[in-house]
């Protein structure tokens, strides 16, 4: 690293390489960082090659500087505006539906508790 680059700074580089993790873009002839593939752009990348290729000029920012092993980590997106979130519609609530009791004596479905307690004390009784 020729020159001192400073984390939070914004230079002019060029795409020198594109892996599935990420883009190499060199900032001077000695010197070349990492965008990774979070710092692409707002939003997913699925594929870094719909968004850059290789030779183009692109913007970034030093997110980290390690000097002692050599590594640079730049980001394009933290210099692009992030984009305008749409307001999310509110909707209206599912509301439960009301059980519908059936007021009818009738020996089908299910048994009040009340009803049933009674059954069950007559029959441990015999």
């Amino acid at each position: 690293m020729t020159e001192k680059i400073e984390t939070g700074s914004v230079l002019t580089g060029k795409v020198t390489g594109i892996q599935p993790y990420g883009a190499f873009v060199a900032i001077d002839e000695n010197t070349q960082g990492l965008v990774h593939i979070s710092e692409i752009t707002h939003g997913f990348v699925k594929d870094i090659n719909d968004h850059l290729k290789v030779g183009d000029e692109v913007q970034v920012k030093v997110l980290s500087v390690d000097e002692e092993a050599g590594k640079i980590g730049l980001s394009i997106r933290a210099t692009q505006e992030a984009p305008e979130q749409p307001a999310k519609a509110k909707r209206p609530r599912k509301r439960a539906a009301a059980a519908v009791i059936n007021q009818d004596n009738d020996s089908q479905g299910f048994n009040t508790l009340k009803d049933k307690l009674q059954e069950w004390i007559t029959q441990s009784k015999m």
